[in-house]
């Protein structure tokens, strides 16, 4: 019989609660099979509760001056880099990431928390001119009031920096709802708000199935924001939801990143970057590279070099073994997606140089890093989301064929692109259909940046100043007064 190390609780008005229902989830470490926790399986009535303890807070935390707000951040990210071995070995059992990864991901939450903190004496309305004597119009910006964080499983920890730090500095209250599958990061979290004393009710954390959490986090009419990060299925669910109220709605979903790889590249730099972006996090990250175009002057010496590289991709148990590329994927289901894409590939022509297959260790959820050439842009592997350590190679005859194929896609997050040439750079950069595109690196954003996908990647964005305005909503005031 399995032993449960951990039971939690979720976080409601600053207080840890069970859910009503006293129903749990388990969360499974997805390196070893195991049974790690128990987290309470919330209810519509959960949710409510959560909801109710945020519009309470939110009035006097907007009354707050946002330097004060900030200080609350500051005091957040403090706490967070003095947690650093909990929270990524947490992080780590819970969904498989390398503990390098993992340390990596908890400081560069504290510092997006920071940075975050930082727009506290920044952000700004306007004084707009009048056509008329004797009057000002001013333009105020304010919070929205309750936000409603939906978050993924790959990126866990920083996604609630992502939501609700922009969503706190600007007066915001938050409800969050973190995956079913990763729920410990997020009632770590927890304790960290209760240590640093942050107003009760001003984040709240509900665990339990997305549809149900989520239709009610999408659908009450005291959330005036809903940001979602997740599948294209779980945006479109939450927009029909969101709808009837008129909610707004910021979603980050899929991606299909193509990288262009020309022939007067680097070879040697494209195979170090398209590799790194494709291993990482196991390739459960909706930026990183998911399929490769080569100009076919180059093509040999790229696949040979990035065959190499990838078979030193080294994978196993992240807290066992800290040298590590990669761990195993996050679960069942998604071992099993992997391997169904990979083996539908294979049957319309697309050839295996290395991988293919499940690993042949005993336990956990692991797949052999892939690379797939003779593939073509008919297949499914070069249209829809493989998210795991899988390289699908195609070969083009020159940069208008490649940026067709490239945009040949429903999804827009991101893309990258190999070349010397400032010629090429720029008109890829005016004609890939993309909110991001990487030239010459591999593809990871910048906090200041603007984080934003096209097409079926989403609506809105996060980080820097633009994903800050995400959060903020205009008032606008038009002043008559007496000379």
């Amino acid at each position: 019989m399995q032993t449960i190390t951990k039971k939690y609780k979720m976080f409601i008005g600053g207080e840890f609660v069970e859910s009503s229902s006293k129903e749990t989830t388990q969360v499974v470490n997805p390196a070893t099979e195991e049974v790690i926790s128990e987290v309470p399986k919330g209810t519509v009535e959960d949710v409510r509760r959560a909801i109710d303890s945020a519009e309470q807070a939110q009035k006097e935390w907007a009354k707050l001056p946002a330097i004060e707000r900030g200080q609350y951040l500051r005091a957040i990210s403090k706490e967070i880099r003095e947690s650093v071995d909990v929270l990524s070995r947490t992080i780590s059992e819970e969904m498989g990431k390398t503990l390098s990864l993992a340390e990596t991901e908890v400081h560069f939450t504290a510092d997006y928390i920071d940075y975050m903190a930082e727009w506290a004496r920044r952000y700004e309305g306007e004084i707009v001119q009048s056509d008329r004597p004797n009057e000002h119009i001013f333009v105020h910006k304010v919070p929205i009031g309750v936000i409603a964080g939906i978050l993924p499983w790959n990126f866990p920890f920083f996604l609630i920096a992502r939501k609700a730090a922009p969503a706190l500095i600007t007066g915001n209250t938050i409800v969050l709802k973190p995956s079913d599958v990763s729920p410990n990061n997020a009632i770590e979290f927890a304790k960290i708000i209760e240590k640093v004393g942050l107003p009760k009710g001003v984040i709240n954390i509900v665990t339990g199935s997305g549809r149900t959490l989520g239709q009610e986090l999408s659908g009450n009419p005291k959330v005036g924001m809903v940001s979602l990060t997740g599948s294209y299925d779980a945006g479109v669910a939450v927009m029909r939801t969101a709808a009837e109220n008129i909610t707004k709605v910021s979603l980050e979903l899929g991606g299909k990143a193509p990288a262009i790889v020309m022939d007067d590249a680097d070879i040697d730099l494209a195979v170090r970057s398209i590799v790194a972006s494709r291993v990482i996090n196991t390739g459960q990250v909706c930026n990183c590279t998911e399929r490769v175009y080569v100009h076919e002057k180059v093509a040999d010496e790229f696949i040979e070099k990035v065959v190499k590289v990838m078979k030193q991709t080294k994978y196993g148990n992240p807290l066992v073994d800290d040298n590590l590329d990669m761990g195993p994927l996050v679960s069942m289901e998604a071992l099993e997606s992997v391997e169904k894409m990979v083996h539908e590939a294979v049957s319309n022509g697309a050839k295996v140089l290395i991988g293919g297959k499940r690993s042949t260790r005993e336990k956990g959820y692991f797949y052999e890093p892939t690379i797939l050439v003779n593939v073509n842009n008919e297949m499914d592997i070069m249209h829809q989301e493989i998210f795991g350590p899988v390289l699908p190679i195609a070969i083009f005859k020159d940069l208008d064929e490649a940026l067709e194929l490239a945009n040949d896609c429903e999804y827009g997050l991101t893309s990258s692109i190999f070349t010397q040439n400032l010629d090429v750079t720029m008109r890829a950069s005016n004609e890939l259909q993309f909110g991001e595109t990487y030239v010459n690196r591999e593809n990871f954003e910048a906090i200041q940046g603007f984080h934003a996908g096209w097409k079926k990647s989403g609506i809105g964005g996060a980080d820097g100043k633009h994903g800050l305005d995400e959060y903020l909503q205009t008032h606008v005031v038009y002043l008559q007064y007496n000379r």
